[in-house]
């Protein structure tokens, strides 16, 4: 995704959506109860998994050769395995064998909705809406073939709300069955539908990118960004800026110029992130789950974390209050309804993936999108340079702080600095050395700025922040200065405010003169 400076446009396509919601995440899954009996040998075995249910004691999960298994408390049949017993060992699904897995959902019957690679739906579990899309009210006791309206149609993508069902095709069409009562299937009335059924009115000539659903609701993004949405809307979840329900599509004037990247929705809230990594929240607030910093439902999209840096992805289920965000440097926020908590901004974890938020915080504590653990050697062209910062194997360049190395790579300090890019095309004297002695900062300072050249972060107590604040003002780093003076001004407190002061005295005299203790004191 472009930076948003200088301002780029561009159209996501379908292909582009899907990358972006299935972005690979390295995760724990024994973070989730269910999983913590089973051994090594049977977790390495993990390729996919979703934990769902009412009380998230369900799970299905892929292995690496295609198998698909399942394991719990089987409410509802939502296990598929053709009883309604419950079994704490994992039973394999044979009709299922073999399929790889693309898309998967769950309702809170539950029903469980899976698209395969060659574009097959099968469904199982909770029927009494007709969710299953087979024309009947029976319960699904084992995966069947949803074939109803959708022959010669490839399924990408599945959603569920609790009682209905939406199914995205490669070519961009949406279709709809089950529960109608608000008009969450988008047919124009409120009559449940059996079977899939395309939704069309303001969708009839668009070309749907993704789709997802809260409780009753129904969102999809079309491929130029723009959203649209029906069903249940009585606490603003459509974001249409009323509380009336909405039997047809209508698109989301309050997002109107924005283009939206991903839509997640949960139990009567919805989360939208745009091409520039802005984040905008709407419908119910109750538990905070809109992150405005009160309890007050929102009726049409306003923004959130506008002060945060660039945000990469977001999560919400429809099962819970609970929304998660991470940014572009890889830092995790959560929000909503977090362990019976009402957190009502934003707050900063320490975890490494959405999905971890969702273990931990979520109730029930289900995962928010069907998770993979490849272990894929790809990294992003970021995740590399993070990778190799520090690295002796790769580096062409060393610097000595307080007897300590550090290992950079000339050409990516000649990219990100205009004092190193000088330092290397201007004959100085360094441009030939191997090693280059640093006395005029402390390692933890010097050590500091190299990283964030790397990876554009920067985790430092406010004492230190003071030293790299005085480094940022002498390499004309003004982005780097904006982050330092951030961090001093939220890590100011009556006990620290004394050595702060000393610190910015210390740095302000030994190095630069007193020239400048208004500019490191403006951050104070």
């Amino acid at each position: 995704v472009s930076k948003s400076v200088p301002r780029i446009y561009s159209t996501p396509t379908l292909t582009h959506r899907i990358h972006i919601v299935s972005r690979r995440t390295m995760v724990d899954v024994t973070k989730w109860p269910l999983f913590s009996l089973m051994e090594g040998e049977e977790l390495s075995s993990i390729r996919q998994a979703c934990v769902f249910g009412t009380s998230a004691n369900e799970v299905i999960y892929i292995t690496h050769n295609d198998d698909v298994y399942v394991f719990g408390l089987n409410c509802s049949n939502c296990l598929g395995t053709g009883d309604s017993q419950s079994t704490i060992l994992p039973k394999k699904l044979d009709f299922l064998s073999g399929r790889k897995v693309v898309s998967l959902s769950y309702g809170s019957g539950p029903h469980i909705l899976l698209a395969t690679e060659e574009g097959e739906l099968f469904a199982w579990g909770h029927n009494g809406y007709s969710q299953l899309g087979n024309g009947t009210t029976n319960q699904g006791v084992a995966p069947v073939l949803v074939s109803a309206s959708l022959l010669n149609k490839r399924v990408t993508e599945v959603a569920c709300g609790s009682h209905h069902s939406l199914a995205l095709t490669n070519t961009g069409e949406v279709y709809a069955w089950g529960y109608n009562n608000c008009g969450q299937v988008g047919s124009g009335s409120t009559a449940n539908q059996p079977t899939p059924r395309r939704v069309s009115n303001c969708l009839q000539n668009k070309v749907v990118v993704s789709i997802t659903c809260g409780q009753t609701s129904s969102l999809a993004v079309v491929e130029n960004g723009e959203v649209y949405g029906w069903g249940y809307n009585g606490n603003g979840q459509l974001g249409l800026g009323n509380n009336g329900n909405q039997l047809t599509p209508c698109r989301l004037v309050g997002l109107q110029g924005l283009c939206v990247l991903q839509i997640v929705s949960g139990y009567a809230h919805s989360l939208a992130l745009t091409d520039e990594g802005l984040l905008y929240a709407w419908g119910t607030n109750t538990y905070g789950q809109l992150g405005t910093g009160n309890k007050s439902n929102q009726l049409s999209p306003v923004q959130i974390m506008a002060e945060k840096e660039r945000i990469v992805e977001i999560a919400a289920c429809h099962s819970t209050h609970t929304s998660a965000a991470k940014t572009q440097s890889g830092q995790v926020y959560m929000w909503g309804q977090c362990r019976g908590q009402s957190i009502v901004l934003p707050f900063l974890t320490h975890f490494s993936c959405t999905d971890d938020v969702f273990a931990c915080f979520a109730t029930p504590s289900v995962m928010w999108r069907l998770l993979s653990m490849e272990h894929d050697d790809f990294l992003t062209v970021s995740q590399s340079l993070k990778k190799e910062f520090d690295s002796p194997e790769t580096a062409d360049l060393k610097f000595s702080v307080d007897g300590k190395y550090i290992h950079v790579h000339k050409a990516v300090l000649k990219i990100r600095c205009e004092h190193f890019r000088s330092m290397f095309q201007s004959h100085w004297n360094e441009d030939m050395k191997e090693v280059i002695e640093i006395d005029q900062f402390t390692y933890p300072v010097y050590r500091s700025f190299l990283e964030f050249l790397y990876t554009d972060n920067i985790d430092l107590p406010p004492e230190d922040a003071i030293g790299l604040l005085d480094l940022a003002t002498s390499y004309c780093e003004n982005r780097l200065k904006r982050l330092c003076q951030h961090i001093i001004k939220r890590g100011i407190t009556i006990e620290n405010a004394f050595s702060l002061l000393a610190a910015a005295v210390r740095y302000d005299a030994e190095v630069r003169g007193y020239a400048r203790l208004n500019t490191l004191w403006s951050a104070i």
